[in-house]
């Protein structure tokens, strides 16, 4: 027999209804069910009978114990929508105002190194994975989404299916990547690791995709075994990929289209980690004249 799930109250439903409605990710729904959970949590009653003071000092017990700005966005802007959309109450957060994120700059990797993370990868299927990371700029869950279908070598594309905010875009395929692609598929064909139109980099049941958690374990391992100090993840890829390509004097509206930023001035960040750039201006302090 098996145990019985536990019951779900009929707020929480309303809450996962509402969500559902409005085509929220399940990673979104998750994070603002937790938000909810945590809040529930710390006052001991129902979340949608809190007071806007005990709101205000459940601000501060968050604050008081080191959660990180992006962290506290985020429990509010879940809280957010439980008040506003479930409970029905656009006033109850009043006193719960987000925090400024401080402006920090990327980490970047060099190309140099980027190629030892790379050939430091545990096995195939991870170096291809990384290679399609720097190759094409795009993010971990993107690289994890990819089919074998959305491979186009005759266009040199790859197609990216809902990407963040939605949206389809296609991403640049090179002839290194794209032949790099090619010895993946053949070895995964040969054991039988991929199905006809599955996962280009499917997990240890081929039904399912690599994960995300998955490739951020191999990239952190790769950087361990290549010996590179620095913080490294799968996003430094995404970084990296656009600050070279600037490096290389590519226009940023392009580089901007291949990242698939909707605003420009996202994009306009890397021009001020790239330091092969930033090395070809001259100082005014040699064109002073002798004293």
């Amino acid at each position: 027999m098996e145990p019985s799930k536990p019951a779900i109250s009929p707020l929480r439903q309303r809450m996962i209804d509402d969500m559902r409605m409005r085509k929220l990710s399940p990673k979104t729904q998750s994070t603002y069910l937790r938000a909810v959970g945590q809040l529930t949590k710390y006052l001991g009653h129902s979340p949608d009978t809190a007071t806007i003071e005990e709101l205000r000092n459940y601000q501060l017990h968050l604050v008081d114990h080191g959660i990180s700005p992006v962290s506290l966005n985020a429990a509010i802007t879940g809280l957010k929508f439980f008040f506003e959309i479930t409970v029905g109450d656009t006033e109850r957060m009043g006193k719960m105002q987000p925090v400024r994120v401080p402006h920090t700059l990327p980490v970047i990797l060099s190309r140099e190194e980027v190629a030892r993370l790379i050939a430091a990868a545990g096995n195939l299927k991870h170096q291809t994975a990384l290679s399609v990371a720097y190759g094409t700029g795009l993010r971990a869950s993107e690289v994890a989404a990819l089919k074998v279908g959305d491979i186009d070598s005759q266009r040199m594309t790859l197609r990216v299916e809902q990407g963040k905010g939605h949206k389809d875009r296609y991403a640049m395929l090179s002839p290194v990547l794209l032949e790099r692609l090619r010895v993946w598929w053949r070895v995964a064909r040969a054991q039988g690791k991929m199905l006809d139109g599955g996962w280009l980099f499917p997990g240890l049941n081929p039904i399912e995709s690599l994960s995300t958690r998955q490739l951020n374990r191999a990239i952190h391992a790769a950087a361990e075994a290549a010996q590179i100090d620095k913080r490294v993840s799968m996003h430094s890829l995404r970084h990296a990929f656009a600050t070279h390509l600037l490096e290389q004097k590519e226009d940023i509206r392009v580089i901007q289209v291949l990242l698939g930023h909707k605003r420009l001035d996202t994009t306009a960040l890397y021009t001020q980690v790239a330091t092969d750039i930033l090395r070809q201006v001259v100082s005014p302090l040699e064109t002073l004249p002798p004293a």
